[in-house]
């Protein structure tokens, strides 16, 4: 009765993509676009070589007093401080453009280019100022070795390690774009997150943030004193100081979180249990590691502000940009779990917090979010999905938990494991993601399934035709009592209105029968589809296609009454993709990208255990069980 597939990918006759041509309109950008791209990044790299260049001759003196001052008020070394500040901003740019991108692209479909959305400049200079920061901070030290850690250039010329951390995540985000570019040019446009050289765009941004943690880590070490303790400009603003962490922290959970994106706006294109497997990997290691790394009341500090940050993005784009509106998840459970647990001995035991807080997280953390996605959400988690849940959630938080225990110990100055120990922490957290990761990309399309569906005209909005729909399955038992939905996704059809995205949750009537509870627009660009998915059954049949000449797909008319099979969604909601292409380039593609990822975490762990053996121990005065700090 099923097809299984681990991969999107499955044809059907009627509704199958055309493949696209070479720098179509379902293809890659306009050449201009990508000559001109290039030539920008060309100059911008010349003018930071001449920026470096003048620096470090002499030849100006207004970086190196820029810095100062930015270290006067952060109680940090300028090489640190400086860039810190500029990556607070330019990551912020960055996360503001790619929210408003998948916007955009969720509301209005594909875009002409890179240079015709908007969102894309955002985007673009964030990226470049993320790598500039991380530049910068290898610029800047002049005659000094800017920490026990800092790796040797030339003969006088020492650059901390943080730097080259956060340049390199910046260096791989960017080049995600020209490689997104040819890859929509073999595969065709993959509206989706998870497309690989997507993951590597904001895998890039997300993992610059614990490059970011380790160069405030090295800066920290080079205001203290191997025998007097901390350098007393880092005790002038306590409180201030732990803001500041604890903030390092909420970025790292907002980063990633991005992997989410997806069920934020109600598109998900996979599996439910993803979304709880993705909350806990980025709470469990984030949170984890701020109660840790900074004290008392981190966790939830990170929590609060990782919000503050997402809601004021959402109502950016949202109410202020026109584009549809997203929500976000709270992981307020997740920090109240660990805590609560960081009140236990368990604390002074990181590797064993770590798992303990993580298993917390995976179980009662994942629970205590589930009352949040039930309110807030278009999808909330069904009781019949939370055995599946649980094993995504329990190895994940696991592995996520001992690793960011792993990560504090490191920096404590308490010193690491042995290197067996460690490694196997890291490839067994790995091992954990890999497997969920390919258990929620594991679906099933039914065999002979149809749907028939009856449409009723409603009132126009915005001009558009609208319609509600009594949609009727057969076989009638391929839908259980609870599945996790029966709706119908309108989208990529813009309106001043209906912002481009419409999805209404089907109402059952009976067995295999069901209605809907609000009008859905069949007319203009917009893209209608009933979507099924119960279980592992992700199927869906199409209810209004627009004609597209950029991919020589013609339309599918909403016709007042209508059967049509159910088929892989992944062949309506990605109607730009090419499947038309050997299996073997698509995988080969994909283990390219996974190869550059591993060694972006391989670089970031070899950088977090050459810091670990310069910090001194108890130096930083790095305590579970430390107090916000007041000023008395």
């Amino acid at each position: 009765m099923f097809e299984i597939h681990v991969t999107a990918g499955n044809h059907n006759a009627a509704f199958e993509v055309a493949a696209q041509e070479s720098g179509g309109q379902g293809g890659g950008a306009a050449l201009d676009q990508v000559f001109g791209m290039s030539a920008a990044a060309g100059v911008i790299s010349l003018g930071l070589l001449y920026l470096a260049f003048l620096h470090r001759t002499r030849r100006i003196t207004w970086l190196g007093r820029l810095a100062d001052f930015a270290g006067s008020k952060t109680n940090l070394p300028g090489w640190a401080a400086l860039p810190l500040v500029l990556f607070i901003s330019t990551i912020l740019t960055a996360f503001l453009g790619f929210i408003w991108d998948v916007s955009l692209h969720i509301g209005r479909g594909r875009d002409e280019g890179p240079l015709a959305n908007p969102a894309h400049y955002f985007i673009l200079v964030g990226l470049f100022f993320l790598f500039i920061a991380g530049a910068l901070s290898m610029i800047l030290p002049l005659d000094e070795k800017p920490g026990r850690a800092a790796i040797k250039l030339t003969r006088t010329w020492y650059v901390p390690t943080g730097g080259i951390l956060i340049a390199g995540a910046g260096l791989y985000a960017l080049i995600g774009f020209p490689l997104d570019d040819i890859w929509h040019r073999i595969f065709g446009q993959d509206v989706t997150l998870w497309g690989p050289t997507h993951l590597m765009l904001i895998g890039g941004a997300g993992l610059s943030l614990i490059g970011v943690i380790l160069l405030e880590h090295e800066g920290r070490i080079a205001m203290a004193s191997d025998t007097e303790g901390p350098d007393p400009r880092w005790t002038r603003s306590p409180i201030l100081t732990w803001m500041i962490r604890g903030s390092a922290f909420g970025g790292l959970l907002i980063g990633l979180s991005v992997f989410q994106i997806e069920f934020d706006f109600g598109v998900e294109q996979f599996q439910l249990i993803f979304q709880p497997m993705l909350i806990v990997g980025a709470g469990a290691f984030a949170l984890v590691a701020a109660r840790l790394m900074v004290g008392r009341g981190a966790a939830l500090f990170a929590v609060a502000f990782a919000a503050i940050v997402r809601e004021i993005t959402a109502l950016l784009v949202g109410p202020i940009f026109g584009e549809p509106h997203n929500v976000f998840a709270l992981y307020l459970g997740a920090a109240v779990v660990v805590e609560v647990i960081a009140l236990t001995p368990l604390a002074k035991r990181r590797l064993a917090f770590g798992a303990i807080a993580g298993l917390g997280v995976g179980t009662v953390g994942v629970w205590g979010e589930s009352l949040w996605i039930d309110a807030v959400y278009l999808f909330p988690w069904t009781s019949s999905m939370w055995l599946d849940t649980l094993w995504m959630t329990v190895p994940v938080g696991i592995t996520t938990g001992l690793c960011a225990g792993l990560f504090a110990q490191a920096l404590s100055g308490d010193g690491l494991p042995r290197p067996a120990i460690r490694r196997a922490v890291v490839v067994v957290m790995l091992l954990a993601l890999g497997g969920t990761v390919a258990n929620g990309l594991t679906f099933a399309v039914p065999v002979d399934a149809t749907a028939s569906v009856r449409l009723e005209e409603a009132a126009s909005v915005d001009g558009f035709r609208m319609v509600t729909a009594e949609v009727t399955i057969d076989p009638p038992t391929l839908v259980s009592d609870d599945p996790e939905w029966v709706s119908i996704l309108a989208w990529q059809g813009g309106g001043e209105t209906l912002r481009g995205l419409v999805v209404d949750r089907l109402e059952r009537t009976g067995e295999g029968t069901y209605r809907s509870t609000k009008a859905v627009p069949v007319d203009g660009t917009w893209k209608t589809v009933l979507r099924i998915h119960d279980g592992r059954t992700l199927t869906a049949a199409p209810i209004f296609m627009a004609a597209d000449e950029g991919i020589g797909a013609e339309e599918v008319s909403a016709e007042p009454s209508f059967t049509r099979d159910l088929v892989s969604e992944i062949t309506l909601l990605q109607r730009e993709r090419n499947f038309d292409h050997p299996t073997w380039l698509f995988a080969a593609a994909s283990l390219v990208v996974l190869v550059c990822t591993l060694l972006l975490v391989w670089a970031l762990s070899w950088g977090t255990v050459r810091i670990s053996g310069v910090t001194p121990r108890d130096a930083l005065r790095n305590n579970a069980n430390t107090k916000v700090p007041s000023r008395t």
